[in-house]
Parts: structure tokens; C-alpha cells; sequence
């Protein structure tokens, strides 16, 4: 059997499995197996269990669940309540102000747990219902925070950055340096096109409705300050030298831990075992993704499926942009049915020699990556932010969120366009800060 029918079959086979579905795991891993039974027969299953070891058997993948726990600690307390309250708060006076308190909220805790299921129903369950009772249409509500909670896999810190770095053996702290610079950009468009959305629909803006004192303003900060202080805490010490990915996510993680149990009172076993028992669910199942994209990998190039890939996309007789866009809808066409870790792992180290070899700066290929990952995020068929916000605004018309989605992705897009044409967006804060490659 030839490597494309090969291919093909293999592809075929993991959509149809996901169809039924089958955790992403699980279909991962069958596909593998079905694919490198019917290859070797039943000596395969001598070097499965080595095999999805040695996805996850390095020691940088420490830093997954602590900076899990540490989302974790933040997603179940009320800092997502505290957060939002203090930028309504202090831009309720500018017009859409609360369309920009519900993106910002998004970007700063999605910044704080890496997660965008997390982010999404931690401030849409407060912003969607506040912005439809104050006249914002739904599609406007849903889609501000369905895009809003993508952010969380490019801001630092970032599980999708760092999976990236051990996959292509690059430094995390530069990846993360990289990252903060876009991801402020990304923000800044989707609060743009927000407002614009807003008056292309007809909403009047009036910030007079409600008034806040000064008094009010600053008592919201002290709760949220310590948590905003410690994630700047955590990238000094990764950026400075002075700790490793794992031991800054170790600190970060037990202060964020202490910091949630003081100033929410947490004192009772109950709370404290729901964040260990929810940060275990998603390290878990992040790692299992992991090990299973490496078994998927794994029968990929058995199949050599995958040298067929790079041998065709290297022979390409095209400009390197040609080059780039090919790899970019392959990238979205992978993002639309499979989570970031798992696409990051199965591709990244196919696709980061032909990228380097291409001339392309690696670092400022994350984050054209990480960017189309985030697509898949608010793109059916698997959207996951999409799923979540239909769950938290029920009565919302599922119609209303898909079309309050998808033009942020045409946002994102130009954003990659941007980083094409000013690639010292993503590279020129890692150079200044840590130096040339």
C-alpha cells in the first residue's frame, strides 16, 4: 500500500472515530494501533507502551500540570468574577467599555490559566448575560468571548508554547518571550473589531448608565493584583535565568495555591481537593493526548506517511510564501478537528526543519502557528469555545454564536498576515530581552 492510500486510510479513520465521539485520546491511539496492526501484526504491541512513554518522558513536561494546578486555582476561585468587576469598573465610562472589560478579562485570565473551555465559562457566565441586558447583540456577546478565550494558548504562560518547544527542542522562555507582544496585538484587534461589530449592528454605546466612584474602582484591585504579580513574577524569573520552565511553574503554581486559599477563605478540605482533582483531570488528559499523538506519530512515519509529507512540501518548487501558505492550511485544516497539543506534537517536528530550512525565524513560526490553533478553537466541526458557550447561554441561538465567532476569525488571519509582513513582532522582544539566536 502506497504511503498517500496509506495516509489517507489512517486520516479517514481517526475522523470517523472522532465522529462517534470518542475522546481524542482514544481515537488517536486506536487509529495508531488499527494502522500499525495491519502493518506488523501482533508484534507491534511490543513497543506500544515504550512507545507512548517516551511522548511524555521528559522531565520540561513538569511544567504541564503546574501551570495546570495554577489555572486550576484561579478558574475555581471567584478571581474570574474579581477580574471582570475591576475592568467594568474602570471602563464603564469608555464606549464599549463592556465589551472591552469582557475581551480583556478574557486575555489577563486566560493569561492566568492557560485554559480557553476555562476561560470561556469563567467570564462568559458573568459578561454574556450583563452584555445582553444591556442591549449588546447576542452574537456580539458570544462571539467577544468565544475568541476572547482563545488567547489562553498564546499569552505566556502558555501549555501550547511549551509543548512546542520541548517537540522542536527550542527555549520555552523565548517562545513565551515571543508570544507576548502578539498577543497583545490579537487582543487590541479583537477589542477593534468588537466596537466596529457593535455599531454595524446598531448599538448605541452610552457609558453614562452606570457610575462608578473612585472608591469603588480601587476596591476592586486588591483581590486580582496578587494574582497579576505573581504570573509577572513567574515570566522574570523563566526570562532572567533564574529558574527552569518546571521550577518557575512550581513556584508560580504554590503561590497562586496560597494566595487563592487566603484571600477566598478557602480553608475547608472540599475547595482545596476540587482544584487538585480538576488540575489531575486536565493534566491527565492533556498527557494522555500527548502520548497518543506520539503513537499516532509513530505510526505515521512507520507508514512513512510523514517523510512523504516533508519530501512532497520540500520539493515544492515555490516561493517560500507559497511555502508558508501551503503549510498554514494544513495547519488550519488539522486545527479544526484536533486540539493544539495534539496537532503541535504530530507536526511541529515534521514541519520545523522545512520552516527553518525555508529561512523562517522558528520562534516567529510558534506563533503563526499557535495563532492558527487558535482558529480551530471557534471553527466548527470540534470548536471546543464554541461548545462551551452554547452551554453557558443556552437561550442564545447557536446560530448567533457561530456567526459572532467566525469573523474574528478573519481577524486572526490578518493578524498571520501581519506577523508575514512584520515578523519583529514576535521576534524583536526575545532578541532585545535574551540576546540574537
Amino acid at each position: 500500500m502506497s504511503p498517500t492510500v496509506a495516509g489517507s486510510l489512517l486520516i479517514l479513520s481517526l475522523f470517523v472515530l472522532l465522529g462517534t465521539g470518542m475522546p481524542i485520546a482514544f481515537a488517536l491511539g486506536l487509529a495508531a494501533v488499527t494502522a500499525l496492526y495491519f502493518q506488523s501484526g501482533f508484534d507491534i504491541f511490543y513497543v506500544l507502551g515504550d512507545t507512548m512513554f517516551s511522548g511524555i518522558a521528559n522531565l520540561a513536561y513538569v511544567s504541564i500540570p503546574m501551570f495546570v494546578l495554577m489555572g486550576a486555582a484561579v478558574a475555581s476561585s471567584p478571581a474570574g468574577s474579581d477580574l471582570y468587576t475591576a475592568l467594568d469598573r474602570w471602563l464603564n465610562r469608555v464606549p464599549g467599555g463592556l465589551v472591552l472589560s469582557n475581551i480583556g478579562a478574557c486575555a489577563i485570565f486566560s493569561g492566568m490559566t492557560g485554559s480557553s473551555p476555562a476561560t470561556c465559562a469563567a467570564i462568559g457566565k458573568m459578561g454574556i448575560p450583563e452584555m445582553v441586558n444591556r442591549g449588546y447583540p447576542n452574537s456580539v456577546a458570544t462571539g467577544s468571548i468565544a475568541a476572547g478565550g482563545t488567547l489562553g494558548i498564546l499569552i505566556p504562560p502558555s501549555v501550547t508554547l511549551i509543548v512546542y518547544g520541548i517537540a522542536t527542542e527550542t527555549s520555552i522562555g523565548r517562545l513565551f518571550m515571543a508570544g507576548v507582544i502578539p498577543g497583545v496585538m490579537l487582543t487590541a484587534m479583537f477589542m477593534t473589531w468588537a466596537i466596529i461589530d457593535c455599531k454595524r449592528k446598531g448599538y448605541v454605546f452610552d457609558g453614562a448608565g452606570i457610575r462608578y466612584t473612585m472608591k469603588q474602582r480601587f476596591s476592586a484591585l486588591p483581590r486580582i493584583l496578587p494574582f497579576l504579580l505573581i504570573i509577572a513574577g513567574t515570566l522574570y524569573v523563566l526570562y532572567g535565568g533564574v529558574a527552569t520552565p518546571s521550577e518557575a511553574a512550581g513556584a508560580g503554581a504554590l503561590l497562586t495555591l496560597l494566595v487563592v486559599i487566603i484571600a477566598y477563605r478557602l480553608f475547608r478540605f472540599k475547595p482545596v481537593a476540587h482544584i487538585f482533582s480538576s488540575a489531575m483531570r486536565e493534566s491527565v488528559m492533556i498527557m494522555m493526548i500527548m502520548a497518543a499523538a506520539e503513537l499516532f506519530a509513530f505510526a505515521l512515519s512507520s507508514l512513512y506517511i510523514t517523510q512523504s509529507v516533508a519530501a512532497f512540501i520540500a520539493d515544492l518548487d515555490v516561493n517560500r510564501w507559497v511555502l508558508l501558505a501551503i503549510i498554514n492550511v494544513f495547519l488550519l485544516v488539522c486545527g479544526m478537528f484536533l486540539p493544539p497539543v495534539a496537532v503541535i506534537v504530530m507536526t511541529a517536528p515534521m514541519l520545523f526543519p522545512i520552516v527553518t530550512q525555508a529561512g523562517f525565524d522558528p520562534y516567529w513560526f510558534a506563533i503563526v502557528l499557535t495563532i492558527n490553533m487558535e482558529v480551530g478553537l471557534i471553527t466548527p466541526p470540534i470548536g471546543l469555545n464554541l461548545f462551551v458557550i452554547n452551554a453557558i447561554a443556552p437561550k442564545i441561538p447557536t446560530r448567533d454564536i457561530l456567526w459572532g465567532a467566525l469573523p474574528y476569525v478573519l481577524v486572526m488571519f490578518l493578524a498571520i498576515l501581519i506577523l508575514c509582513i512584520f515578523p519583529g513582532i514576535a521576534t524583536w522582544l526575545p532578541n532585545r530581552m535574551l540576546g540574537g539566536i
